[in-house]
């Protein structure tokens, strides 16, 4: 907890100085930055951020990067006061990690119940944290999960396939961004499904996603999944007959039973998938209307983003209660204990990836996984090994060098 105290500060501190404090070079700024995280990894809570004792501390060396008068300048009173503006000068609580463990009975949709999205909130008013320890915990829970990845990978006896539906602009690219960011890509695989090709088609409508189900010891993500059989070809029954099934020659032919059917047949497989042990996670990224059309003009607004946004995005908001309805059906008939479905608020994207990766936390620590235990003779190998190379050194020292 310590060394994460550390960086956190010394991350939020970087960020800060790069905004605000203009004197003094870089060199000077990160052994600020190094000065003040120090202080900070003493303590659990402090209150506001005085910066000046920092800065003095290492003056008598630095007196040619950062000189006195650089305190007392304007732009460094800037960056004190935009620590307390945002920390509210209030005292600084590092995170506490079994806040990680709240989110899952409080989002999860229970096996055999039965839902209305507009009962659930798309900002969640109850988070009782701010967004500052928010993103503190979100840090530490990503630092958790790399734990917790190298041990899922060790066991080679699980694998996590984690779901990720939404509406469009809902965040489903920022959870994978933020929530994943630190595991070994070697262990995780993201998909994100478009429309199906030829060859896709040809198959079943779940033949696709099976091809790229994660190994045992590996970590999967489908970004929009084999749930867009539900939820698209629900709005727009017409993709179906691309499909070329048996007794649907046309819309009409597409009812209620058919529809499920599939949802028979989504939890068959998942049903299967989790018997050889597959952990799987869904989260349904819920997002308003209104928030929707607050990203949707920054994407049209800022340059960077405007890649992000299609004319076609605007067809199916138009359709926003149709694609209401066929979630919630998606959503009451695909959530089992064994597959969980998460309807997440989603309109604060700090707390969307908050709870996405709380709930992964949880679900990882339920499996109770260790690093393995050496059995004596194996222990005795690591001895022999080590005073083998510390024979080497001795050999250096004593002149005695191999080319």
């Amino acid at each position: 907890m310590k060394r994460f105290r550390q960086i956190y500060a010394y991350n939020l501190m970087c960020k800060y100085l790069n905004r605000d404090f203009k004197g003094g070079t870089s060199d000077s700024n990160d052994l600020l930055c190094e000065v003040f995280a120090q202080e900070l990894a003493e303590k659990k809570r402090i209150h506001s951020f005085s910066l000046l004792a920092p800065v003095r501390k290492i003056l008598p060396s630095h007196t040619k990067s950062i000189k006195a008068e650089q305190i007392r300048s304007s732009s460094f009173k800037i960056l004190v006061q935009t620590f307390n503006r945002k920390l509210s000068a209030q005292f600084f609580i590092m995170p506490d990690t079994s806040k990680l463990l709240e989110f899952t009975n409080k989002f999860i949709v229970e096996d055999g119940t039965t839902i209305s999205l507009k009962d659930h909130d798309t900002d969640y008013d109850h988070k009782q944290l701010p967004k500052a320890e928010g993103e503190a915990l979100l840090q530490l829970g990503i630092q958790k999960l790399s734990e917790l990845q190298d041990k899922l990978y060790i066991h080679n006896q699980y694998s996590m396939l984690i779901v990720i539906q939404a509406m469009d602009a809902a965040g489903k690219d920022s959870v994978v961004k933020h929530v994943m960011s630190g595991l070994n890509p070697q262990g995780v695989k993201v998909h994100s499904f478009k429309v199906p090709t030829p060859q896709e088609l040809a198959h079943d409508f779940l033949w696709r996603h099976c091809l790229v189900l994660p190994a045992k010891g590996e970590i999967c993500i489908f970004n929009r999944s084999h749930y867009e059989n539900v939820l698209v070809t629900k709005v727009h029954p017409e993709y179906i007959l691309k499909e070329n099934l048996q007794d649907i020659e046309k819309v009409e032919d597409i009812d209620q039973a058919f529809w499920e059917k599939r949802y028979k047949q989504i939890n068959r497989f998942e049903k299967t998938w989790a018997d050889n042990g597959m952990i799987i996670l869904k989260f349904f990224l819920h997002v308003s209307k209104k928030e929707q059309k607050k990203r949707f003009i920054e994407r049209i607004d800022d340059p960077a983003k405007n890649w992000k946004f299609s004319y076609a995005d605007l067809k199916e908001r138009a359709r926003w209660k149709e694609y209401r309805k066929a979630y919630e059906e998606m959503l009451n008939n695909t959530s089992r204990s064994h597959a969980p479905w998460f309807i997440i608020p989603a309109d604060d994207k700090w707390f969307t990836r908050l709870a996405v990766a709380g709930i992964i936390y949880q679900y990882m620590e339920k499996l109770n996984l260790s690093y393995p235990k050496l059995n004596e003779g194996q222990k005795a190998i690591l001895a022999k090994a080590k005073e083998e190379l510390m024979n080497e050194n001795m050999k250096e020292s004593n002149g005695v060098t191999e080319n």
